[in-house]
């Protein structure tokens, strides 16, 4: 597989910025899209669209069977082991707000206690947040290390007989720091602890198994997989839909409505009401298809390539500093620059020189608390990054060096 041939499936690489070459090193917050899926998305919208289940036209009929022929890929790409078990969503954060609602509200009392990790995203917090302030469920928090990793034995220290469920990242959004699921899942087991996993940074790097890793619910998000925005899937565990009611009203997710009552929809059509997001669904699978295409053998040992490099080279600047440690990570890379330099400021320089990075608190508040910071420069990379870049990333923050005090 030649990397060149991979960037060259993405039109917008061969964009200049302020008459330079396009380095995009914000894949974090969103991976650009390859042609397969724009075609597809285009096609779709050109040649086969309608609305899909219930029609007894072609159109409907045709694009009803593509539909649910994505819902076959999600399956296949997760490891999931009945189709029955995949939501299509509008992307994570709909996702862990419908384990919140639909299982949450239906299962959790007041004292109840949920454990999640100081370095989730805002969107694996704030659904947990309505819930303690709806009911009065406690939420427990997991901690860093002291240098800055992440062991499961920091949850499974807080674990008492008043926890019902952990809700952790499989990757850190902001870190790059892998979680152990499968052993998590295998402590939580015995015990009767549910465990769900926000999927959407792992999900794109590495091949996932949620059968392997018996977790009950796994998000994952489709503009971050090569997607289109406002698609995404949530897997949940089938016994777990006997604990589960919907939480959106409408559509599909009905069997009969009569002035008296209402009789659901089987899962997954009881969680997915109204209309759903028809071509960005089809989209997603196309973006599948290409990953497919690919492989993760080759996306693990390029991107593993470019995280050893990454960390070489920054580790060498003593006037950065990274955050978290450098092993057993994704190739996320979060970092300050010492004499308190902001890093909007540093994100503009380098943007002038076309290079795009995300700098703020990346939806994760609790983690700058942790790390004492207020903000931080993230570089995350993609399967279509290179080497060269890497460089061009480097000279370029040593104009920062030149343009402030450090």
């Amino acid at each position: 597989m030649d990397i060149s041939d991979i960037r060259n499936d993405f039109p917008i690489l061969s964009k200049k910025i302020y008459d330079k070459d396009l380095v995009y090193f914000d894949n974090g917050a969103s991976t650009q899209k390859p042609k397969q899926v724009i075609s597809k998305i285009v096609e779709c919208y050109s040649s086969e669209y309608s609305n899909v289940h219930r029609g007894l036209h072609y159109l409907s009929n045709n694009l009803t069977d593509k539909f649910e022929e994505t819902r076959e890929k999600i399956k296949n790409f997760l490891g999931a082991k009945h189709c029955e078990e995949i939501i299509f969503t509008t992307g994570a954060t709909e996702s862990l707000n419908l384990i919140a609602n639909s299982w949450g509200l239906n299962n959790l009392n007041k004292g109840d206690e949920i454990i999640l990790s100081v370095m989730e995203h805002h969107s694996n917090i704030v659904p947990w947040h309505f819930l303690r302030e709806k009911i009065g469920i406690k939420i427990v928090w997991a901690d860093l290390n002291s240098d800055g990793g992440f062991d499961i034995k920091n949850i499974i220290n807080k674990v008492n007989d008043k926890t019902k469920l952990i809700s952790i990242t499989h990757m850190s959004n902001v870190l790059g720091l892998k979680v152990d699921i499968k052993a998590l899942c295998e402590f939580a087991r015995p015990k009767g602890i549910l465990v769900a996993v926000d999927g959407s940074q792992a999900s794109v790097h590495q091949k996932v198994n949620v059968s392997d890793l018996d977790c009950d619910f796994y998000a994952i998000t489709g503009h971050k997989l090569y997607g289109p925005s406002g698609s995404g899937a949530l897997y949940v565990k089938s016994k777990n839909y006997e604990n589960m009611q919907p939480f959106l009203g409408g559509g599909e997710m009905i069997d009969r409505v009569s002035k008296n009552e209402i009789i659901y929809n089987t899962p997954p059509g009881k969680f997915e009401a109204g209309t759903p997001g028809i071509v960005s669904v089809i989209g997603l699978g196309a973006a599948v298809d290409y990953i497919n295409e690919i492989g993760f053998d080759f996306i693990n040992a390029h991107e593993n390539s470019l995280t050893d490099y990454m960390n070489s080279q920054l580790s060498e600047i003593e006037w950065i500093k990274l955050q978290g440690p450098c092993q057993d990570k994704g190739s996320i890379f979060s970092f300050t620059l010492r004499n308190e330099i902001h890093p909007h400021d540093v994100s503009s320089i380098l943007d002038r020189k076309g290079i795009a990075i995300r700098t703020g608190t990346h939806c994760a508040q609790p983690l700058m608390d942790f790390l004492g910071i207020n903000a931080s420069c993230r570089a995350s990379l993609a399967m279509y990054n290179t080497i060269e870049e890497i460089d061009k990333f480097v000279k370029a923050l040593e104009s920062c060096k030149k343009i402030f005090t450090v």
